[in-house]
């Protein structure tokens, strides 16, 4: 097991992954891994490799936010960020699962995967549906048909939205509570099957939603979004179909 800090060895929690109640074929093909056995040194920009990219020259006048080293991925916001980091792999499926080994620090700290799919023109910058994690809930929100459909956006950002719009929007969300420790690694596993999104943390079920938006027939890209720090590891993306 790989840790951002040796001392971390002596605190990680022993997780299987994925979980025990899941076979590992059960969620699909392979079509793609990462577990960042490389380091960047000092490279000023951005450079993750095997496909990843990021926001940074857009959203963080170029600043470097994304760092490899001791075998993990660590995200951080640059002071002049105007925007959340979004570290982007393509990755194409109707259903599938995302798996990774996450790490928080702090108790803002807090990893999304968006799923997105640049081709649909319905909703704003793709984004489709997403599943947060803090150390403190979990939330999971279908954001085609709630707050990035680009009516309701467009009016949210105005200042217009009326009562039932925002019932509308507050209705594509559920909030669950989730008590994670600060500074141990943490398995996740989140599956996506027609409407449903069920999320897995340390191999157990901590939150499930079903909403049309999670159907869109096909996700293209998936956005590692941290709006303050993150440390990843091992990511795995399974297509089931």
């Amino acid at each position: 097991m790989k840790n951002f800090l040796p001392l971390l060895l002596a605190v990680a929690t022993a997780i299987s992954f994925p979980a025990p109640s899941l076979r590992a074929d059960s969620l699909g093909v392979l079509i793609f891994e990462d577990d960042f056995e490389r380091a960047d040194g000092d490279e000023p920009r951005d450079k993750p490799g095997k496909g990843w990219g990021s926001n940074s020259r857009t959203r963080a006048a170029g600043n470097k936010q994304v760092f490899l080293g001791d075998g993990t991925m660590r995200i951080r916001i640059h002071e002049v960020a105007d925007h959340a980091v979004s570290v982007t792999q393509p990755a194409e499926f109707a259903d599938g699962s995302i798996g990774l080994r996450f790490l928080l620090e702090e108790p803002q700290d807090a990893l999304g995967l968006n799923f997105a799919d640049l081709e649909c023109k319905e909703v704003h910058a793709g984004h489709l549906f997403v599943a947060q994690v803090s150390p403190k809930k979990l939330i999971l929100r279908d954001l085609k048909t709630g707050s990035m459909r680009l009516d309701l956006r467009e009016a949210r950002v105005a200042g217009r939205l009326g009562p039932a719009e925002k019932e509308l929007i507050a209705g594509k969300g559920r909030v669950f509570p989730i008590d994670l420790n600060l500074g141990e690694w943490h398995d996740l596993l989140v599956t996506v099957e027609g409407e449903s999104l069920v999320v897995r943390i340390n191999g157990k079920e901590a939150g499930r939603f079903e909403s049309e938006g999670v159907a869109h027939p096909t996700k293209r890209l998936l956005r590692l979004a941290v709006p303050r720090n993150a440390v990843v590891d091992d990511v795995k993306i399974w297509r089931k179909r």
